[in-house]
């Protein structure tokens, strides 16, 4: 009998409206959802949750929060109980509930340090647990397929979301209210009704061991280019205590005039820049000069490859916690990007 355990952070799937109310004026108002339900609750909701004996399940909270009030603190929590619980030898799969707004950063973070081959797998909901309609239970139930299912160990972090299992590392929420919010990443299963078909096991880099405590506390900011946007917001992110900084370039990785040269202000004075792009699939790749990616390439950013700005940032603030130079972090983050 396989176990599986679940970790429960909060998020939509936890979440439930909040009673009517009065304001100030004296008129009536409906306090927004707030995460409240305990994974107790969830697994309850699943009707098939246990398998139907065919699993053994067993819980823990970790937190009850909407993942929108995240820090990294609460993100290295996360990833620490997902990882203990994925070496247990008795463990066979690990879920983690989780709000959808920035699953793909806490995903992003398992997913590099877990070096186990038990697969932790993350779902959620769009819909939350007191609506008719909530599509919480069916993830749920969806994701402790996967969990138990030997062919997908070994891969990292998945999310298991809407018929689809997709790795953590490249996806990204890209639709506010869909049933499927989540694009980009490798789909390696897909449901047929109640069927899981294996797809493509996902080439995975090494992985880095958990960061310490310091993680919680490493500012790397996140710059977004547009047409106009000052230079000046690098050197201004650097000197009010950035370690580092994602630059989320327009196009393949591409910035404005004097772009450039506070990259190579930023780089002189020890600060990494991490070059991405906003859009929201495909490579950041350096083919423009005149200010674009190749210009920002050589003034010493390091590619995001594939990554988003958001996953790149995870992954510039755990290598930051070690204290690298700049040619090791280069290194380091060329390695795992």
């Amino acid at each position: 009998m396989a176990r599986v355990h679940i970790i429960g952070t909060g998020g939509t799937i936890a979440s439930r409206s909040g009673q009517a109310g009065a304001s100030e004026e004296g008129q009536g108002h409906i306090e927004g959802s707030i995460a409240s339900d305990t994974i107790g609750d969830l697994v309850a909701s699943a009707p098939v949750a246990a398998g139907a004996g065919k699993l053994q399940v067993t819980t823990e909270d970790v937190m009850t929060l909407g993942s929108y009030q995240l820090g990294l603190p609460e993100i290295r929590e996360i990833a620490a109980a997902a990882l203990t619980r994925a070496a247990e030898a008795a463990v066979d799969g690990v879920i983690v509930t989780h709000g959808t707004d920035t699953l793909e950063e806490t995903a992003f973070l398992v997913d590099l340090v877990n070096g186990t081959n038990t697969t932790v797998v993350f779902t959620g909901a769009q819909r939350a647990a007191d609506q008719p309609d909530s599509d919480g239970p069916r993830n749920l139930h969806q994701a402790l397929t996967v969990a138990a299912d030997p062919r997908f160990c070994g891969m990292g972090a998945l999310i298991a979301f809407d018929g689809r299992v997709q790795t953590a590392r490249g996806a990204r929420k890209a639709h506010t209210t869909a049933s499927q919010p989540f694009d980009g990443g490798a789909t390696v299963g897909l449901f047929r009704n109640e069927e899981l078909d294996l797809i493509a096991r996902p080439a995975r880099p090494c992985t880095l061991p958990l960061p310490g405590t310091e993680f919680g506390t490493t500012r790397v900011d996140v710059i977004t280019a547009y047409p106009g946007s000052s230079p000046d917001a690098l050197r201004h992110a650097a000197q009010s205590g950035a370690a580092g900084v994602v630059l989320a370039g327009t196009g393949v990785g591409n910035a404005g005039p004097g772009h450039a040269d506070a990259v190579a202000d930023l780089i002189s004075s020890g600060i990494p820049v991490v070059l991405s792009t906003r859009v929201p699939s495909g490579p950041m790749v350096p083919i423009y000069g005149n200010g674009g990616g190749v210009d920002l390439i050589a003034a010493g950013a390091v590619s995001a490859g594939h990554l988003n700005p958001f996953q790149a940032r995870i992954l510039a603030a755990a290598l930051l916690t070690e204290n690298p130079t700049l040619t090791e972090f280069t290194t380091l983050f060329s390695q795992l990007r």
